[in-house]
């Protein structure tokens, strides 16, 4: 069975090591409990692990299989680990994911709906929970506004990608190609030439490969990373306090309880500013951090 695999960026999962192109075999499988853990629709990945932090594989099931009913979430007793996959292709497996189990003519506001648009100047919105977004066209627009949405924008010149939703992926591979996530835990790439790549939420992600690119991470605790030559745009937040946001529940993760104090910009010189690192801005200093955004001790 073809299925699709979260790991953390080392390609481990619950302490487990795994390896591209290996097999891997265990007695038993039964879902949530043992056995290796994949889900057949490639979105459904986001649930237990989040685009920000995280590397996707697909990958072959075989031997005894289980699954469970919350999702398309399977286990089996043998695995085979397959290509890495980017959030763009991650995407384009949903939409073919989709388009091959219902009827093309839903909307694509419906729960795991998909909307493609590959034609030039095409435009393409997925509002529902798990949706998928593609444009692949030339000037093509694409946004996933649902809850765990990936949203791709892989054609050239001004392809732009826009992801809202919770742990939401965006990704912007064309020249002039913009990506934008603004939900928690958010994924934003932009590897084409002039790409401006912003992560917006708490602990959002933002990355950008291209020298004449701009990498924002402006939601607190946000980070960027960039290539050499690129510049990085890091916010400033302070902690004020929890608010209550009901009865009996503080959340200190909520946008009122942080306020903008400042933001830097820096260019990725490859010396004080390394290539390929993140970075946060943390009381007025730019300060490496981790991939999970994490400081790095001296």
């Amino acid at each position: 069975m073809r299925a699709f695999k979260g790991f953390n960026k080392d390609l481990t999962c619950r302490g487990y090591q795994y390896e591209e192109g290996k097999e891997f075999h265990t007695e038993r499988a039964e879902c949530c409990d043992t056995g290796f853990h994949a889900c057949e629709y490639p979105l459904d990945c986001f649930g237990y692990y989040d685009p920000a932090h995280s590397v996707f594989h697909e990958v072959e099931l075989s031997g005894e299989m289980d699954k469970s009913g919350d999702n398309t979430k399977v286990c089996a007793t043998d695995i085979k680990i397959g290509a890495r996959l980017s959030i763009a292709g991650l995407v384009k497996m949903a939409i073919d994911f989709t388009m091959s189990k219902v009827n093309k003519e839903a909307g694509s506001d419906e729960r795991h709906g998909f909307a493609s648009a590959t034609g030039d100047y095409g435009a393409s919105s997925a509002t529902g929970d798990y949706g998928a977004s593609s444009a692949t066209g030339n000037c093509g627009a694409s946004s996933a506004t649902g809850y765990k949405g990936a949203s791709s924008a892989t054609g050239d010149y001004y392809g732009a990608s826009s992801a809202t939703g919770y742990k939401g992926a965006s990704s912007a591979t064309g020249d002039y190609g913009a990506s934008s996530a603004t939900g928690y835990k958010g994924a934003s790439s932009a590897t084409g030439d002039y790409g401006a790549s912003s992560a917006t939420g708490y602990k959002g992600a933002s990355s950008v490969s291209d020298p004449t690119g701009v990498a924002v991470a402006w939601g607190h605790e946000a980070r960027a990373k960039g290539c050499k030559g690129a510049h990085l745009i890091l916010s400033d937040w302070k902690y004020v306090g929890a608010r209550y946001s009901n009865g009996d529940y503080m959340d200190p993760y909520d946008k009122e309880s942080w306020e903008l104090t400042g933001a830097k910009m820096v260019v990725v010189d490859g010396e004080k500013i390394k290539e390929d690192t993140y970075y946060r801005c943390i009381e007025g200093e730019i300060v490496e951090v981790t991939e999970d955004g994490e400081i790095v001790e001296e």
